[in-house]
Formats: C-alpha cells, sequence, structure tokens
C-alpha cells in the first residue's frame, strides 16, 4: 500500500516516562542518503545520550524502510517508532528518538509503548500535508480589481504563493487543473477581459489536510 502523506514541517518533541527524557526529532527527507544525514546529526547533537534511535521510509510505496534500536533490545525500539510511521501513512520522513537514561528500567513492553508514544506526539505536533497536482497560473490585474478577485479566490481551493506590486498586481496562484478555467473566466467578469495570465505546466505542491 502506497503512503498518502508527507510531514508539514520539521519539528522536536520532549516527553518523560519513569525519569527517562525521549526527546522525538522529525524531519522530511526525500533520499535515504538525507535520512541517514539527519540520523548522524542528531547522534553527533545528543553524543551523550544512552540511545539514539530511528527510522525512517522514503518514497511514496515505501521501498526503502530502516529502523535501527542503537542498543535498544532487539525490536523494541525502530521497529516501533517504524510502524508509526507506516500507520500514518507517511513518506518520505525521518524520525529520531533520543532516550535519556532516567535510573529505571522500563521492560520490554514499557520500551515499544515509550518509543511509540514519543513517534506519534511528534507526528502529531509536526502535522501532515498530502502531495496534490496543481497549475501554476499567474495572473496580472488592475490595482481596482485586486480585493473583487481576491475575495472571489478567498471561496475556492486556489492558494496566492506570491504576489508581485509593480505598475499592475502580479499572482502567482496554484490551482487544481479542473479550476484554472472557472479562475480564468472570473477574471473576465471581473476586469471585463482587461487582464493578462499565463498558465504553466502541471506541478505538484503540498495541501494540508
Amino acid at each position: 500500500m502506497e503512503q498518502k502523506y508527507i510531514n508539514s514541517k520539521n519539528t522536536n518533541n520532549e516527553i518523560v516516562i519513569k525519569k527517562s527524557r525521549f526527546i522525538t526529532h522529525i524531519k522530511r527527507t526525500v533520499s535515504e542518503e538525507e535520512a541517514k544525514d539527519f540520523i548522524d546529526e542528531i547522534k553527533k547533537e545528543h553524543k551523550a545520550a544512552n540511545h539514539n534511535c530511528s527510522a525512517y521510509i522514503i518514497g511514496k510505496s515505501a521501498l526503502i524502510q530502516k529502523a535501527d534500536d542503537d542498543g535498544e533490545p532487539q525490536g523494541m525500539a525502530g521497529v516501533p517508532i517504524l510502524e508509526v510511521l507506516k500507520k500514518e501513512e507517511l513518506y518520505n520522513v525521518t524520525v529520531v528518538v533520543t532516550r535519556y537514561f532516567g535510573g529505571i528500567k522500563l521492560g520490554g513492553g514499557g520500551l515499544i509503548r515509550a518509543y511509540s508514544q514519543s513517534a506519534s506526539a511528534a507526528v502529531e505536533a509536526a502535522g501532515k500535508v498530502i502531495e496534490v497536482p496543481v497549475v501554476p497560473l499567474t495572473v496580472s490585474l488592475d490595482y481596482t480589481f485586486t480585493s473583487k478577485f481576491e475575495h472571489f479566490l478567498g471561496n475556492t481551493e486556489a492558494s496566492i504563493v506570491s504576489t508581485d506590486y509593480t505598475d499592475k498586481v502580479t499572482y502567482l496562484i496554484h490551482v487544481k487543473e479542473k479550476g484554472a478555467d472557472d479562475i480564468v473566466n472570473t477574471l473576465k467578469e471581473i476586469t471585463s477581459n482587461s487582464f493578462e495570465y499565463e498558465a504553466g505546466d502541471i506541478i505538484t505542491a503540498l495541501e494540508t489536510v
């Protein structure tokens, strides 16, 4: 089954379980090399930690997925982290859970729950987005039409990527393919056909879910 989502932002999260600190780092990574570099970076940053356990999934089809227990009992750290990523249907993501041991052993079940809980909390904090195909639409029009146009866009699924103010206002808009004609037709009505536009080739954009 293909994974659906990408983490919205890179972030970290910390929880304390029986005096052990679990610091979870989550980052969007588009290659295995990038994932490994991120893991090494966290290991260097937290070289005094007892463990830096990790998991990653690369590619929408999840062909590349790895888990590392980094000294914790086999299958009780990296795999629970990986299972969270699979359950959340995330891809192109790497998670590292750093553990500073607090002196109280958690047992096998406790370790699995701790690493799962840490990964889940980080995923929730990071949020999720989905890749969608969009048409980049560049629109230039007179200042007198901007208010009506922006009000119209506010009621569509289109998003304004950037706005450039010169002698005219130029918008870069991402719009789903089926919605491009509606925007152009509405612009004709609003501006009495006194506008310019150019549609680019379909690209992939990220949409919050």
